[in-house]
């Protein structure tokens, strides 16, 4: 046979692989996103947005980026600083590194390997050892260079199935990175909150502190005058002895918050500069939370449980893929001569193809089919996740709306009794000062104005944590700036 029908041979050989790898059939399933039930609107939403249809109209908070939820200019440092270095943050993004790596590999299963090889070998025999008189021995040298060849031709789409489960866990380490990010915004705004809410309660002690000493001296003063009692005075001295030990107890609350957010910027602890008091964090009356339909699009473990079922769904193709016949092709080229510069010569040229292996599997006392089977499994766990995922979703959205709305009304109900109890401690140490009043109710009032103070400034912490949560289960806050 002549070199150019050899070549034509292989050639055709080659051309008719590729289509046979283009052409093949899959044996695995092709993925359909699973149909899931949806209702037209949040359980919990909000009455008045429902009546005036402003949802429609008005940005849902989940679309919104975290820095317009979360106005307070200290509270957004933070957030940014965390997002760029908290550790959590950036073993995700290095998990995304790792599984385009591996999307790498497994792709490059579909192409043909070529590896090359070359070899030089100098030789001289001594005289001695050929034992031929007058016999002068040669140095020679042997060069040679060849090519190699081989192609899995993926005829049942085992690696096209292969790449599509890589490149969907590519995009799950993707969504994950983006959960992280959303729960670290979540993580330092409820600590600044929590951080905030402790400044005001141990504001609230150091003030009461001060004005129940100068309670103390005034009673004092009305003792030694005659005009009370030392039972005032010893009451007197129980209630600045209380709001004394409140403060201790709140300064190690406040540098273990601190140290809490520290951990989260990636930091060593150290102090937390402040912004916005407690009382004065905007929040809007109202959330808009959207349609239920678009939480699936938006939140990030709600993709990343989807991403891994069609990871999973793709593993199946590979697994039934064993059932059928494996084809591999091979072929080398060489050049090989005792003469270097006759090493690119016509003569020294030598090739071979083949041989074209077929492995048939035969007995595999059920290998395949139990692996078939596990891969089926593996499939059904990964979609009952997406749908659980999907479930614990609503109901955190539908908790949290609840939680907004009673905690805003809670908040609401809590001012209005420290003003309360504020104005009848007013007036309980003015008719005590006119001898109209015992020194019990003076103590009764004060009490209940400073625990009033101390649980409205819980309210108002109850009430923005409510709004961060709900915030972080419409989906939001994965957003960088």
């Amino acid at each position: 046979m002549s070199n150019r029908s050899r070549s034509e041979k292989v050639g055709f050989l080659v051309v008719a692989a590729m289509l046979l790898t283009v052409a093949g059939c899959r044996v695995g399933p092709n993925y359909k996103r699973p149909a899931v039930p949806t209702a037209p609107e949040y359980r919990g939403a909000e009455q008045d947005v429902k009546a005036t249809g402003s949802a429609a109209q008005t940005i849902a908070l989940g679309d919104q980026k975290w820095w317009d939820v979360f106005a307070d200019p200290q509270l957004q440092e933070l957030i940014r600083k965390g997002l760029q270095q908290n550790y959590d943050v950036r073993v995700a993004a290095e998990r995304i590194v790792q599984a385009n790596a591996q999307l790498g590999i497994t792709r490059a299963n579909q192409f043909p390997t070529l590896n090359g090889t070359a070899d030089y070998t100098g030789q001289r025999v001594s005289q001695a050892s050929l034992g031929i008189a007058g016999f002068s021995p040669e140095a020679t040298n042997t060069g040679s260079l060849g090519l190699s060849a081989s192609w899995n031709l993926d005829f049942w789409g085992k690696y096209r199935s292969a790449t599509e489960a890589a490149r969907a866990q590519m995009l799950s380490s993707e969504w994950a990175h983006r959960a992280v990010l959303s729960t670290v915004v979540m993580d330092i705004a409820t600590g600044y909150f929590q951080l905030r809410t402790l400044d005001l309660q141990l504001e609230v002690s150091k003030r009461t502190l001060a004005a129940r000493q100068e309670s103390l001296k005034l009673t004092r003063a009305l003792n030694d005058g005659g005009a009370g009692t030392l039972l005032d005075v010893r009451q007197s001295e129980q209630l600045v002895l209380t709001a004394q030990e409140e403060i201790p107890d709140l300064e190690r609350q406040i540098e273990q918050e601190e140290d809490t957010i520290c951990a989260l910027l990636g930091e060593n602890p150290h102090p937390i500069p402040r912004g916005l008091p407690i009382d004065q964090q905007p929040h809007p009356p109202t959330v808009p939370a959207g349609l239920p339909s678009t939480l699936l699009e938006r939140r990030p473990d709600i993709l990343e449980a989807e991403a891994n079922l069609i990871a999973a769904n793709a593993e199946i193709g590979v697994a039934r893929a064993a059932y059928f016949p494996q084809i591999s092709l091979t072929g080398s080229a060489s050049t090989q001569t005792n003469q270097l510069s006759k090493l690119f010569s016509g003569p020294s040229y030598a090739w071979n193809y083949g041989p074209t292996s077929v492995s048939v599997p035969i007995f595999n006392a059920g290998s395949i089919r139990n692996n078939v089977r596990m891969t089926e499994s593996e499939e059904r766990q990964a979609l009952l996740t997406y749908q659980q995922t999907i479930a614990n979703a609503f109901r955190d959205v539908s908790k949290s709306l609840v939680a907004y709305r009673k905690y805003r009304e809670y908040r609401e109900q809590q001012e209005q009794l420290t003003a309360s109890a504020q104005d009848a401690a007013r007036l309980s140490q003015a008719l005590y000062q006119e001898g109209q009043d015992s020194y019990l109710e003076v103590l009764t009032s004060d009490t209940n104005y400073f625990t009033a103070e101390l649980n409205l400034a819980i309210a108002r912490q109850n009430e923005l944590l409510s709004l961060v949560q709900l915030y972080n289960a419409l989906g939001g806050g994965w957003e960088t700036k």
